[in-house]
């Protein structure tokens, strides 16, 4: 009797729950076609990409996490700046750190003092691909003074977003 694991890929035989996932998930993407390729290296599975032909990021309604690490008294620039492109809600948080300022040092009663972490305002905004590019110009060009410390900009993908009372997801929820 034949093995009906001869046609399988390493990926499938090893893990078919990750498989049936990367699957399904690429099915509600609205794609028609989809390659898993995947190692499996003693009995640990490393995915290596999950290709959806036909369709780029912004087709398939993949949304962004923008963070911008600002100076404190940029916040109300940023915020005017993304008004104007729809951005509906976004969260603020104060911050410390450092990076190229190293610091600063500061005298309080006659003494000096190395302040090593700088206040900084950290901002953060869920955004659909479609907006990304205009959402990160805008802030780019809010909380620029052309000085060192003006901060830094990540983006990163969002799987999944949910609004809490309605229960909306993805870019509905946004």
């Amino acid at each position: 009797m034949p093995d009906n694991n001869d046609h399988k890929t390493g990926l499938e035989q090893e893990n078919p729950l990750l498989l049936a996932h990367l699957s399904r998930k690429a099915r509600l993407e609205g794609s028609s076609t989809t390659q898993i390729s995947g190692i499996v290296f003693r009995n640990k599975t490393y995915i290596c990409g999950l290709l959806t032909a036909g369709k780029s990021d912004k087709d398939l309604g993949l949304m962004k996490l923008v963070t911008a690490i600002i100076k404190p008294f940029k916040l109300d620039d940023v915020r005017e700046a993304l008004a104007p492109l729809g951005i509906q809600g976004l969260t603020v948080s104060e911050v410390k750190g450092f990076g190229r300022q190293k610091g600063q040092t500061e005298i309080y009663r006659g003494a000096e003092y190395r302040v090593s972490f700088l206040p900084k305002i950290k901002v953060e905004i869920a955004v659909s691909d479609a907006l990304v590019d205009r959402a990160i110009e805008a802030i780019l060009d809010s909380a620029h003074t052309g000085k060192i410390g003006d901060g830094k900009l990540f983006v990163s993908e969002l799987n999944q977003v949910i609004r809490i009372r309605t229960r909306e997801t993805g870019e509905d929820a946004l």
